[in-house]
């Protein structure tokens, strides 16, 4: 599959690998939807057992780049590398699980029959469904319908089906949306315990405040990536001191250096 975008810092993994190798490397890739261009040119790796958070605001380009993870994606040009294969390769199936931002449940079933269902279509057996439901904590709530869930439980039993093929990388859109406070937390700490197993887990969000809950920090937006960082190189290269800060920090200067851009060729 193909992609790439975006600058990059002086420590950006897009040219130095971190221990343990990268689970996703994306080189140049493009998106178009038109004539518009959605991701120019966009490069970034992603490290192996980290949770990775992809944030910037709704139109960014974030779901873009996941779907192109995912090779969902049609792309202009450009190649997605994950866990060693072309995106989208067969042999990912199993290795690879994707989260989208509507829930893919079906209301009428069960949270076992919904999982079940996606156990089978991966091949697995009942002990992969019972762990992925118990991975949730939604074991007390196996045999109820899905329609009769909250959006927190629904949330997450979409996130059992997520994980029942127990998959190495975790490409999550935008879960914690509409959430209340406590459910976030615990989907949070979730992702933690996954990334502790050795997964990469790439969580997107336009929630600033979720920055501190990341290992690393993909900045994106109008399909360029901003900063590739930890939360605390974020803020020593910005002189801020939360993330949304830094964030407006960056675009600041990325709209002061376009308007320099501009300026130069007028002359």
């Amino acid at each position: 599959m193909n992609k790439h975008s975006g600058r990059h810092e002086a420590n950006s993994p897009a040219t130095a690998s971190p221990p343990g190798g990268d689970a996703i490397v994306v080189d140049h890739l493009q998106v178009q939807r038109g004539k518009r261009p959605v991701l120019a040119d966009l490069s970034v790796r992603i490290p192996t057992g980290q949770v990775i958070g992809l944030l910037g605001p709704s139109g960014g380009g974030k779901s873009t780049l996941m779907r192109a993870i995912v090779g969902v994606q049609v792309v202009k040009g450009g190649t997605v590398t994950v866990l060693g294969e072309p995106a989208g390769a067969p042999s990912l199936r199993h290795r690879l699980g994707y989260l989208t931002q509507a829930p893919s449940l079906y209301e009428d079933l069960s949270v076992r029959e919904n999982v079940a269902y996606f156990g089978r279509v991966l091949g697995v057996g009942a002990d992969a469904v019972d762990r992925a439901i118990e991975e949730v904590d939604l074991t007390d709530h196996a045999d109820a319908l899905v329609v009769n869930l909250s959006g927190g439980q629904k949330t997450r039993a979409n996130l059992a089906c997520t994980l029942v093929g127990d998959p190495q990388v975790l490409v999550l859109d935008e879960p914690t949306v509409g959430l209340d406070p406590v459910l976030r937390r615990d989907l949070w700490n979730l992702f933690r315990r996954l990334s502790a197993q050795g997964r990469t887990v790439l969580v997107s969000s336009h929630v600033m405040d979720e920055a501190t809950r990341c290992d690393r920090l993909l900045l994106i937006r109008a399909g360029e990536i901003l900063s590739d960082s930890s939360l605390p190189e974020l803020l020593e290269r910005t002189g801020t001191s939360d993330a949304e800060a830094a964030f407006l920090a960056l675009i600041d200067a990325a709209n002061a250096g376009s308007a320099e851009d501009a300026a130069g060729g007028a002359a």
